[in-house]
């Protein structure tokens, strides 16, 4: 460990930042498939002024770091995810112009109905994740490890559960699927995939309200995490968002 007498002249301590990437699938009036998006927030200072960026903002002395991204995100978007995992930590020395920042990213996600409420404005909007704008710092880089994150744990764990409801039908979790791999899937293929993962549980529900014989609604087992936090505290055992905070513009969105 290097004491305050060694540091050499010059050394300063970095600024420790938050910031959230936060899925949704959304799909678009002319097409039949859902695709990834999320939202991003508009810089109102520099460096980066105008330009699109992530949620986030400065970690408090006094919160945790997944309580710092839950409120972060939701000061800006209005948006409280059921799923929040922290994703990476980003402290390359120039990716901020304003001074040493190290920013702990969280990735989330949200149902679509959820992503409906979410507050958008003139500095709030969803964009596709696979057509984004260039980002402020190194944003684009940061949503493009979070999409890889997300495709890959997509293929061998319950995640796609954080997108749907509590039950739902195969084909809906096809959707899912085929939305975030960015690829058609065959629909027998996945089925027999899907019931020898023995992950989800046929319940004695149908889904009603459909033009042919109506499908079985599954669920999935309960008994599974959506995330493993190994020892870890899970995160749905303790509150995230404490009432009535305020974002200080300070440091938000490195």
């Amino acid at each position: 460990m290097v004491s305050d007498e060694q540091r050499m002249p010059g050394d300063a301590s970095a600024t420790l930042a938050v910031s959230t990437v936060i899925f949704a699938l959304r799909r678009e009036a002319d097409s039949e498939l859902a695709t990834v998006w999320l939202p991003l927030v508009r810089r109102i200072r520099e460096p980066y002024e105008g330009c699109w960026a992530l949620p986030g903002g400065p970690l408090r002395s006094d919160e945790d770091l997944a309580v710092a991204a839950a409120r972060t995100l939701n000061e800006t978007t209005g948006l409280t995810p059921r799923y929040l995992e922290q994703l990476y930590a980003f402290g390359d020395v120039g990716r901020s112009a304003g001074g040493r920042v190290v920013s702990i990213v969280y990735w989330a996600l949200v149902r679509s109905e959820e992503a409906e409420q979410a507050s958008v404005g003139e500095n709030v909007r969803w964009f596709a994740a696979d057509d984004l704008p260039p980002l402020a710092f190194d944003h684009n880089l940061i949503v493009e490890y979070a999409l890889w994150r997300l495709r890959n744990k997509m293929e061998y764990s319950r995640i796609a559960h954080a997108f749907l409801g509590e039950t739902f039908t195969l084909a809906q979790l096809r959707e899912v699927h085929e939305a975030v791999l960015g690829r058609a899937l065959d629909p027998a293929n996945f089925r027999r995939g899907i019931e020898a993962s023995n992950a989800v549980v046929a319940t004695d529900e149908v889904l009603l309200g459909t033009r042919h014989r109506p499908p079985r609604l599954y669920r999935y087992d309960s008994a599974i995490d959506l995330a493993d936090q190994g020892p870890l505290p899970r995160l749905n055992d303790r509150p995230l968002i404490a009432p009535q905070q305020h974002l200080n513009d300070e440091g938000k969105n490195a």
